[in-house]
């Protein structure tokens, strides 16, 4: 499916000088003199590198319609997590740098949804937000209370967000994994 340059949104899948590419961040810049222009970062899916691209709205690029699969996270075992096929119940093992962040956040069990493209795994989703338990957390400084400053922590994964100061070593809270930010307590 074809779609004009200046259309591309973050998460799309293309396809751009023969590679499959995963556009990660867009803007839309409007220049005093000439024409707009989407500028886009994108990660080629197989090779893993990334580069910057500018569109014009009369460029069209193709979108690439990815197969999805349901997966669920078995273990890590150095560099390589191993996921199972929900359906078939086949193991596949695949590198932690294709999750790249995310991969800290992965959970003995957890539901993935597997993005293939041709049979050949290329992306791992996970869900938008997991729950973690906090290990270390900074003291409230005295007067720090009453403005909306945060404070860093530790999650049980290693992880380092930024919570509010009411939250203390030992609370389960529910984090955005793309993000990698506080949402809110969990129930």
């Amino acid at each position: 499916m074809k779609i004009s340059g200046v259309d591309i949104r973050p998460g799309n899948i293309i396809e751009y000088e023969g590679g499959i590419w995963k556009a990660t961040k867009i803007q839309h810049t409007q220049p005093g003199k000439g024409g707009a222009y989407m500028q886009v970062e994108m990660k080629n899916l197989v090779a893993g590198r990334k580069t910057n691209v500018r569109f014009r709205s009369a460029e069209t690029v193709e979108r690439v319609r990815l197969d999805t699969k349901d997966f669920q996270f078995l273990f890590a075992d150095g560099d390589m997590l191993t996921f199972m096929d929900k359906e078939s119940y086949e193991q596949i093992s695949l590198p932690r740098d294709l999750l790249g962040d995310a991969a800290a956040f992965l959970q003995d069990g957890m539901d993935v949804v597997m993005e293939l493209y041709e049979e050949r795994p290329i992306s791992v989703q996970l869900p938008d937000q997991i729950e973690a338990t906090i290990v270390e957390a900074d003291a409230v400084v005295k007067g720090q209370t009453a403005s909306s400053s945060y404070k860093p922590a530790i999650l049980d994964n290693g992880v380092r967000v930024m919570v509010p100061p009411h939250i203390s070593a030992g609370t389960r809270i529910v984090v955005d994994v793309y993000e990698g930010t506080y949402v809110r307590r969990a129930d």
